[in-house]
């Protein structure tokens, strides 16, 4: 089994890394293996609606000028999505929101290639507008016919400088129950 994780943080070390890391701790004592794709500096632009994925079915965006088909291609041959974003004016960065946009247009067209793979979201806040953004990732697991967890607590982290979610105990925590419940959840599926 294998869980892929975005961090669509600018900040490759920030707060959306360490919390993804907590959660991506818990799969890996579980036995799942688990990477970490980091968005920040990568070339990612949003959806043009040309809507040909939906005549070309290859499961890949035809916008192929940037590095949005490895993040599909990752995505289709894991059993779990993480998906991890700080709070952008209430929202996701807009690198997560290309990525969502297009991975799932491109899911969509290609027969819900999603469909009952295990999605989690996490979110680095330093105040509020946190829950906007987590509903914002998981609208797109939803839509997907994914399969998400619960944990302990909104999946959100709690901190603005480099590290500051690190003195989040209970946000910490929250990211360890949730890893450990998609744990749990995959293996019940025998994704």
């Amino acid at each position: 089994m294998k869980v892929v994780a975005f961090n669509g943080s600018a900040r490759r070390k920030g707060n959306t890394a360490l919390l993804l890391e907590h959660v991506t701790a818990e799969l890996g004592k579980a036995d799942i293996q688990t990477e970490i794709v980091h968005l920040a500096g990568k070339s990612i632009q949003g959806c043009i609606a040309c809507m040909k994925c939906h005549r070309s079915k290859d499961r890949r965006c035809t916008v192929d000028t940037d590095y949005m088909n490895e993040c599909i291609a990752k995505m289709d041959a894991a059993d779990g999505i993480l998906l991890g974003s700080p709070t952008y004016f209430a929202d996701v960065s807009t690198e997560m929101k290309a990525l969502i946009d297009r991975a799932g247009m491109v899911a969509k067209a290609n027969d819900d290639m999603f469909r009952r793979k295990v999605g989690a979201a996490v979110v680095a806040v330093r105040r509020a507008g946190a829950i906007h953004a987590f509903d914002s990732m998981n609208h797109f697991f939803l839509i997907s016919q994914m399969i998400v967890p619960g944990a302990s607590y909104w999946n959100i982290g709690i901190g603005l400088d480099r590290g500051d979610v690190a003195a989040d105990s209970e946000g910490l925590q929250t990211m360890v129950t949730l890893g450990q419940n998609m744990a749990w959840l995959m293996k019940r599926l025998g994704t």
